[in-house]
């Protein structure tokens, strides 16, 4: 998920940043209301590194953060950090799988090729599990056959866990770059794939791929939630969500987002939909049925806003950014240089009526 298309001028986050007001000496949230939802909470945790996947834990009340070479834990309430826990050999762990009935989480480790285990209770690593797959990005856990699957962006395919045993057990091949999945609960894995601007599916169980389909006019699909009832699933891209009709893989529409998104989340309790967009905002979205959608508008975040998980019980939405320097100038070997996060300025918004 790391995205790697961070192009927008540094200005963008001067801009975005006027949504932040000192008054008296305090930074005070100008919120924007959109559909009775705006950001209700602003956390500052701090610590060091960048940042990519989000999961939260309802029942725990849990906000787990990968931050590169360690997972933040955050108490969903409090909004205080609760743990911490540290990844071996990666600067580059992408997310977390949470297997609740096992008391597990599974961590995805980009550059190392490993998994790696974690207690929930203890909130400490336990072991690591090596893959074949290159580059393990996303990852989830299907309760329904207790197996972990991981999304490898240079091998452009998933391999199997076994969580019971903690060993590997398949692979399927995506014929494409993975990005995030979405299960429907009933033995089948959606996964956007970004590089073909496609959506496949498998089965979890016996890992024969199904069939794949384009997401036209979507490019580059990154985040994806789904419609458990309604089977409908939700792909973001930049400027659009792309809905698709999960038994047939037609598009049924295309209602318009902002820029540079990487996460989506689908309250089925509202029928409302947020994507998180890098500029600075979190597009919002209703179901009006299941094959018509109304764009509600835009609530302004801060720049870097890019990723973001749901309550699936509350439906508060959380997404997290932190301030930037300014990008240093462009090189032969780095021609689109990026914004550089300022150490402990990461911040947690909450998103709520």
């Amino acid at each position: 998920m790391l995205r790697q298309r961070l192009s927008r001028s540094f200005i963008w986050a001067c801009v975005v940043s006027s949504s932040l007001l000192l008054l008296g000496g305090a930074l005070v949230y100008a919120a924007t209301d959109v559909g009775g939802y705006k950001v209700v909470r602003r956390m500052p945790v701090g610590g060091d590194g960048g940042w990519d996947y989000l999961r939260v834990d309802p029942d725990a009340h849990r906000i787990y953060i990968s931050r590169g070479m360690h997972l933040m834990v955050v108490d969903e309430v409090s909004g205080k950090v609760v743990g911490d826990i540290p990844v071996s050999n990666t600067k580059n762990m992408h997310g977390i799988a949470l297997a609740t009935d096992l008391g597990r989480g599974y961590m995805s480790n980009g550059d190392a090729n490993t998994v790696t285990i974690v207690d929930l209770k203890t909130m400490k690593p336990i072991s690591d599990i090596p893959i074949q797959g290159k580059d393990p990005d996303s990852i989830i856990y299907d309760p329904m056959t207790k197996r972990v699957f991981t999304f490898n962006g240079k091998s452009k395919d998933s391999t199997v866990i076994d969580a019971t045993s903690e060993k590997v057990v398949g692979t399927v091949a995506l014929g494409g770059k993975p990005e995030e999945p979405a299960l429907d609960g009933k033995g089948n894995m959606f996964v956007n794939i970004e590089d073909k601007s496609a959506l496949t599916e498998f089965d979890t169980k016996t890992l024969a791929v199904k069939g794949s389909w384009p997401l036209a006019p979507c490019e580059g699909p990154s985040g994806l939630a789904i419609d458990l009832k309604n089977r409908r699933l939700f792909s973001v891209c930049d400027k659009v969500m792309v809905v698709t009709n999960a038994d047939n893989g037609k598009v049924v529409a295309s209602p318009p987002i902002g820029g540079d998104p990487d996460g989506v989340g689908y309250d089925p309790n509202t029928g409302m939909l947020f994507a998180s967009c890098r500029e600075g905002l979190v597009s919002v979205i209703h179901q009006d049925s299941a094959d018509k959608y109304t764009r509600l508008g835009d609530i302004t975040t801060e720049f870097g806003t890019r990723t973001m998980a749901m309550d699936s019980k509350t439906g508060h939405i959380f997404t997290v950014t932190a301030e930037f320097k300014a990008a240093a100038a462009p090189t032969p070997e780095n021609p689109r240089p990026r914004p550089t996060p300022i150490a402990n300025s990461f911040v947690i918004l909450e998103i709520a009526k």
